[in-house]
């Protein structure tokens, strides 16, 4: 069983920098560190249906457990898998603030133009983060946001360079969201065709006379085959060739894709073995649909996959059945999606948060209100993931330990949230404590762990945590309800999913 030693514990006094509202109960995390021996981690009474929703959706939220309860672990994987079923209107209307989110390239490009006369160039990619924090938040389809989530990382593409802060909407819209539970090759050639992906691997400056190789070879070792996926140097210089011309519109309909003959190199090419004629755009076009639809393709996916959803270290064997449903259904991520939920349930092992996870399951747990806004995303880049801005096209980082060493935001988060000091986002203390029917520190505490970490903290550990807030001098009901909330949501059992 793990544990988590009180010492460890105590680390979430770190909580205090963040928020001189918590200044005085210093005492509270002193005698914590004073408790004795280690104390196993909460376990749920289901901790498998625990885990698993809360892995597959942002956070095991109270009404992804009733619904859960109401139809059963399978039938609600089901229903996240067919997304389409799910009715979404709620989370639809809270993104009608948005003006940005559907408008063509050309008008983005317009209206940051005109933006950028007004110093305020960041409108476009700014609206394309709140709203992807707005439907993590709210949406219902929570797999489907995964899914999206997950391929924006394969995919990647920072708005920080370039066109990309306006484009990078664009593909969002038509490339990643389109096709996240899709076929494999769709998606593929989608973001082939994209001028976001386009511009933020160079391939606008891969010419004939001057080949840039940086999409070519990004293509085959980040989106298709992998780094040992059986490719040579000579490989990428070859589909490199293929690109040339492979670029973007620059002024009517600018931001859309373009084809440029004049600029493409039209000798035979042989990519993996195969013979290229001459063929304009359709020489590139058929090596990514075969790329698309690779074994060294569904190897790559489905270990990244399975670490996604299941393990930073999956079974090989998983990985195994997983490539094998790739290939047998040509790519359909639908049918390799309920291949690795079916067989890889039992072997579901502890995923630290990154920081979207972390922020957005506090928010989805305590049922908070938020408008996605600067003061929130500020949290997010404190953490290190900013949406749409890692710089590298490999994506943020997908295993625990990248994450585990830059705790204090997290602990300034939880006293932010917990006091409503973070502009734009609230949480109803007072409506949670109606809601838990509880009196005093002790049942509160037990109640609310039950809710943040998915079982109750041990009767002894609820009544020591409650004897240090009377001995810190706590204060009225709400207030002590806040300083509960924010130990907990920084605790090291809330930092894993």
């Amino acid at each position: 069983m793990t544990t988590l030693s009180r010492r460890d514990f105590l680390k979430l006094a770190g909580i205090v920098a963040g928020s001189a509202a918590l200044s005085s109960c210093a005492p509270v995390y002193e005698n914590l560190a004073r408790l004795g021996d280690d104390f196993p981690l909460p376990q749920g009474v289901d901790p498998q249906t625990f885990a698993l929703v809360n892995r597959l959706s942002f956070s095991a939220g109270a009404a992804d457990l009733e619904r859960v309860a109401d139809v059963g672990i399978h039938a609600w994987v089901r229903e996240q898998i067919e997304y389409t079923s799910v009715p979404d209107e709620a989370c639809n209307l809270r993104l009608r603030q948005f003006k940005t989110l559907d408008l063509s390239a050309n008008d983005l490009f317009d209206l940051s133009d005109k933006i950028f006369e007004e110093k305020d160039r960041l409108t476009v990619p700014d609206e394309l983060r709140q709203a992807t924090l707005m439907r993590q938040t709210y949406s219902r389809r929570q797999l489907y946001e995964r899914m999206v989530e997950f391929w924006s990382d394969h995919f990647n593409i920072s708005t920080e360079k370039g066109d990309c802060f306006y484009l990078k909407t664009v593909d969002d819209r038509e490339v990643i969201r389109p096709h996240a539970l899709g076929f494999f090759s769709d998606l593929l050639w989608a973001s082939s065709h994209s001028p976001a992906m386009l511009v933020y691997l160079d391939n606008q400056s891969n010419l004939k006379d001057a080949p840039n190789e940086n999409y070519a070879r990004e293509v085959m070792e980040l989106h298709s085959l992998g780094v040992e996926g059986g490719y040579a140097q000579q490989d990428v210089m070859e589909l490199a060739r293929c690109l040339t011309g492979w670029t973007m519109k620059e002024h009517f309909w600018r931001g859309d894709f373009h084809f440029d003959e004049d600029v493409h190199d039209s000798g035979v090419k042989k990519v993996l073995g195969m013979n290229i004629p001459a063929g304009g755009l359709d020489e590139a076009e058929r090596v990514i649909r075969d790329l698309g639809l690779h074994p060294s393709t569904a190897h790559f996916l489905g270990f990244k996959l399975c670490r996604r959803f299941i393990a930073d270290e999956p079974p090989a064997a998983l990985v195994s059945s997983v490539a094998e449903r790739f290939t047998a259904t040509n790519g359909d991520i639908h049918a390799v999606m309920q291949t690795l939920l079916t067989e890889g349930i039992p072997h579901i092992q502890p995923k630290f948060k990154r920081p979207a996870d972390f922020i957005i399951s506090a928010l989805r747990q305590l049922d908070a209100r938020t408008d996605g806004g600067a003061p929130l995303q500020k949290f997010l880049a404190r953490m290190g993931q900013p949406y749409f801005t890692w710089p590298t096209p490999d994506g943020y980082p997908d295993t625990s330990a990248p994450w585990m060493s830059n705790l204090m935001p997290r602990w300034q988060f939880a006293a932010a949230l917990a006091q409503n000091e973070i502009k734009g986002t609230s949480i109803d203390v007072e409506n949670l404590l109606a809601i838990s029917g509880t009196t005093g520190i002790e049942s509160f505490t037990k109640w609310a762990s039950t809710l943040l970490l998915g079982a109750p903290l041990p009767e002894e550990d609820c009544q020591k945590m409650a004897s240090a807030l009377r001995a810190a001098g706590a204060g009225d009901e709400i207030s002590t309800a806040r300083v509960v909330i924010a130990g907990l949501l920084a605790s090291p059992a809330f930092q894993w999913k």
